[in-house]
């Protein structure tokens, strides 16, 4: 099979992933998008097999069944609320795949140049590739692998503990160990001095004390970063997943893997930019340490939170014109969206403008609350994004919050003194009345106490949201 066949179909692999990323920008095209993105690897998969150099069939065929295998049992027992942890996880892999191809790499090249040109001439695949790079070409790879091991490495340390974090295995505070940035500091600059080293020796003692560097700057970075910024770094891992790949794609001249490593790598950091603009965070704070404490004293919080039972919700609802409901991380933990939709669908039947509101950072994941409730049947158009609906709080007569903290809080506009001063946020407090569906008193998951739980036209519906909610469908008359 020569090359051409191969380069076809690499060219209609990438126009489908192209079309796969345009597609996930909205819900209406998502589920066609995500067709669009299995065809495309199911075409890379197979041209790369039977493509130039291709061999070890039953070995590749083992591993790919095994693969498949354990994903479909993964995506069968994951829940939506764990979605957030396994694309985590999945970076993880990307990035140690990163960091063994690398490796594999380098000692292919080695290989390579320890032939005389007569064994030269009969090698096939990659090291047929190499075999006709001249020095120049040779020095430019070993950059390109270096570069592709740093980043994979950096990515596999740096995913797993943000799995930790996410799944509660890993304290979600900030923490640092004893020199802070110095230490990252030191291993960037380890990391320098070894790529040059390695540039001009070509060792793998350079490479492998790199490797080392790279794990503990992705353990040390991330273990850093509060929980709070978590959906940034999620979004951030996703690029430098992406870099990673493309990276590893010059160095084997994979010319596919070049372009999904870098739609990966810039969507990714597009998405960070997003997730930190939503937040009011520029994105190096955030990689070098999180909300890292306030500035000064906070403002006190004055009042008691009061609570109320469901038929006082019930009969607020029943008397409204309006109603913007607010999901977070905590309708999603109590599985409560099939729930929230039902009571949609009932208060819309009964003529009420009935409307969602979704922060930018709603959640541990960007969209996750999208996700949730797409997957309950919530009509897509009532669905809407923080600059849509946040100037309708003032006219809306109920604003539930259910499961969210942070990006509610008004000490976001109040208290410059706040981790969280200047970060946009959903101005519910606004609305003639609002309930929140809470299990208890504590803080978010950043730990900033809320103002809104104590304000006069606020009432704590505490309890599992999902029991709340279904309380509610009887009550609604």
């Amino acid at each position: 099979m020569d090359y051409g066949f191969t380069t076809a179909a690499y060219v209609v692999a990438a126009i489908l992933f192209i079309l796969s990323l345009g597609g996930l920008s909205g819900q209406e095209s998502a589920k066609r998008a995500i067709w669009y993105g299995i065809v495309g690897m199911a075409l890379a998969v197979v041209a790369t097999l039977i493509g130039p150099g291709s061999g070890l069939w039953l070995l590749s065929l083992l591993l790919i069944a095994g693969g498949g295998t354990i994903g479909y049992i993964v995506a069968q027992r994951v829940q939506m609320t764990e979605m957030p942890q396994l694309v985590a996880a999945m970076h993880s892999l990307v990035g140690l795949a990163a960091v063994f191809v690398g490796f594999n790499a380098h000692f292919e090249l080695v290989n390579v140049l320890a032939m005389d040109d007569a064994a030269k001439k009969a090698t096939e695949g990659f090291a047929a590739l190499l075999a006709k790079k001249d020095s120049v070409e040779i020095a430019i790879l070993r950059v390109e692998l270096f570069l592709g091991i740093f980043i994979g490495a950096i990515t596999f340390t740096g995913s797993v503990i943000a799995y930790g974090k996410l799944a509660g295995k890993v304290t979600s505070a900030a923490t640092k160990l004893p020199g802070g940035h110095m230490l990252n500091a030191a291993a960037a600059g380890l990391s320098l001095i070894c790529l040059i080293w390695y540039f001009n020796s070509g060792g793998f003692l350079p490479l492998f004390l790199m490797t080392l560097a790279a794990l503990f700057i992705g353990y040390h970075l991330i273990m850093g970063i509060g929980g709070a910024d978590m959906p940034v770094v999620v979004s951030m891992l996703n690029s430098y997943s992406g870099w990673a790949a493309a990276a590893i794609g010059f160095s084997l001249g994979n010319d596919l893997l070049i372009v999904v490593g870098a739609l990966v790598g810039s969507s990714g950091a597009i998405l960070s930019y997003i997730m930190c603009k939503a937040m009011n965070r520029h994105f190096v704070s955030v990689i070098l340490g999180g909300f890292g404490g306030p500035a000064g004293e906070q403002m006190a919080v004055e009042g008691e939170q009061i609570a109320i039972d469901a038929d006082g919700v019930a009969t607020a609802l029943n008397e409204a014109d309006s109603v913007i409901i607010i999901p977070g991380y905590g309708m999603a933990v109590a599985q409560a969206q099939q729930a929230v939709s039902e009571l949609t669908t009932k208060l819309r039947a009964k003529g009420k403008n009935v409307r969602f509101a979704i922060h930018p950072v709603a959640g541990r994941l960007p969209g996750h609350m999208n996700v949730l409730l797409a997957e309950a049947k919530v009509p897509y158009d009532i669905v809407l994004e923080m600059d849509e609906i946040n100037e309708d709080f003032p006219s809306t007569d109920v604003a539930i919050v259910i499961g969210s903290n942070d990006i509610v809080n008004p000490a976001a506009q109040d208290d410059p003194n706040s981790p969280i001063a200047g970060m946009p946020v959903l101005e519910c407090w606004k609305a003639k009345q609002v309930f929140v569906s809470k299990r208890g008193q504590g803080t978010g998951y950043s730990g900033i106490e809320n103002p809104l739980f104590y304000k006069e036209n606020t009432r704590m519906f505490y309890g599992d949201a999902k029991d709340s909610v279904s309380s509610l469908l009887s009550k609604i008359d």
